[in-house]
């Protein structure tokens, strides 16, 4: 048990834990209190952001003279789990209610990553365990529990903050100024171009969504999309949308594990699955894709990634993404390394990522009531809590996302500059 773990049993014990109700409230000095010496530890092991904590009985704790935000503390036990486990109980506690974030949350959440120490050393070790511990659930079975637990809590709640392409993926804004959907249309024509895609060619995608890209690549490019994914909703949404777009005969949706895609194609492409993978398993992806790839195949994998190996915020994961990992760039290569493809093309559209959840964010509040009614508040105030913390962690660095582009090694057939990436508008 750490020091800062005994003084939380000690002040439990010392203290009652239901909450003090007086009629006027006379706080303590700032930070005098058992209460406060325990913020004020709390903030030192976060890096002592601009924060200031206003406890039930009216107390107010900052460690700078000018804080940018206020955080309003409802009752003694949550401050005790608080401190006791901060990257669990504080998303708990927001979500519940007991913890209020005053203004703006992003930017809340902004100036704790930004204050947050750096410590490799830790991060690679965390990182190590948690690959081992919660990644090892991405086996077939493991992988279709931790992808309903996300993405079957149905399509009408998506439908409400992801825009008319129902894209669950990073964007691409070629304007500012660009709507959210131009900015997912664009980013479809962008992988496209990428691939370098003719009409009458074969794409075998890995993971699709709502099927949003295919569509897109069937009806733009012409060419015949095999699509395979586990999500039993978005497949019946998926497959509903293409008979209705007349598109039926042109893309296959099937659903199952991309493990089993079989076949050989001219281009092998996946937007946003591989944070559900594992890197245990990046082998056995690379190995699929050098299976199906032809000598003149392409490759291309869109992913959240990180600058080094680090494991996703552990509120995300038991309470939003279970089994997801994003990789760095060197995580990554255990994808290509074993099968000897070549990397053809990286790059990394972070600040793209930041204004599409911004868009996304807009559209979930917009839609807040319509939310609480479908599940309640609790889910409402967990899921603006994961949106919000996502673009702060584009916004400070602490996700990226890569864009790669691999082929087979002998594969000469490949553009000797970026020309056909933006030769005319995309779209």
């Amino acid at each position: 048990m750490s020091a800062l773990e005994r003084e939380v049993a000690d002040s439990a014990e010392r203290v009652p834990l239901s909450p003090v109700r007086l009629q006027e409230p006379v706080p303590p000095p700032p930070g005098r209190s058992v209460e406060g010496k325990l913020i004020r530890r709390l903030l030192s092991y976060v890096g002592n952001p601009p924060i200031e904590f206003v406890l039930w009985s009216g107390e107010r704790i900052s460690t700078v003279t000018a804080p940018v935000t206020r955080v309003h503390i409802t009752d003694r036990r949550t401050l005790f789990g608080l401190v006791k486990d901060p990257h669990i109980r504080f998303g708990d506690a927001y979500s519940e209610g007991r913890i209020v974030v005053e203004g703006d949350l992003v930017r809340f959440i902004e100036t704790m990553y930004r204050a947050a120490p750096v410590q490799p050393k830790a991060a690679r070790t965390l990182g190590s365990f948690l690959r081992r511990s919660r990644h090892r659930r991405n086996t077939p079975d493991g992988s279709r529990e931790n992808i309903h637990h996300h993405y079957d809590i149905g399509n009408d709640f998506y439908s409400l903050w992801l825009g008319d392409t129902m894209a669950y993926t990073c964007a691409y804004y070629p304007r500012p100024e660009a709507t959210l959907d131009e900015a997912q249309f664009a980013k479809f024509e962008h992988v496209c171009r990428k691939l370098r895609l003719r009409a009458g060619e074969t794409v075998v995608e890995a993971g699709f969504g709502w099927g949003g890209l295919a569509l897109y690549m069937a009806r733009k490019h012409g060419v015949k999309v095999r699509a395979f994914n586990i999500s039993h909703e978005q497949v019946v949404y998926a497959r509903e949308r293409a008979l209705r777009e007349g598109f039926a005969s042109q893309i296959e949706y099937v659903e199952d594990d991309y493990r089993n895609i079989s076949g050989r194609y001219d281009a092998f492409v996946s937007v946003g699955m591989l944070e559900h993978v594992g890197v245990e398993n990046y082998p056995t992806l690379g190995g699929v894709a050098h299976s199906v790839l032809g000598s003149n195949g392409r490759g291309f994998i869109h992913s959240i990634g990180r600058n080094r190996p680090a494991p996703l915020h552990p509120w995300i994961t038991k309470r939003i993404f279970p089994g997801a990992y994003p990789p760095s760039l060197s995580e990554f290569m255990q994808i290509f390394e074993p099968w000897d493809f070549s990397v053809l093309d990286v790059e990394n559209l972070r600040l793209h990522y930041a204004q599409t959840l911004t868009h996304w964010l807009e559209l979930f509040d917009a839609n807040a009531a319509k939310v609480r009614a479908m599940f309640d508040e609790k889910f409402e105030r967990m899921w603006r809590l994961y949106l919000a913390g996502s673009i702060a962690g584009f916004t400070t660095g602490a996700l990226q996302l890569f864009q790669v582009l691999f082929a087979p090694k002998g594969n000469n057939n490949v553009p000797m500059t970026r020309a056909h990436l933006y030769a005319s508008p995309a779209g």
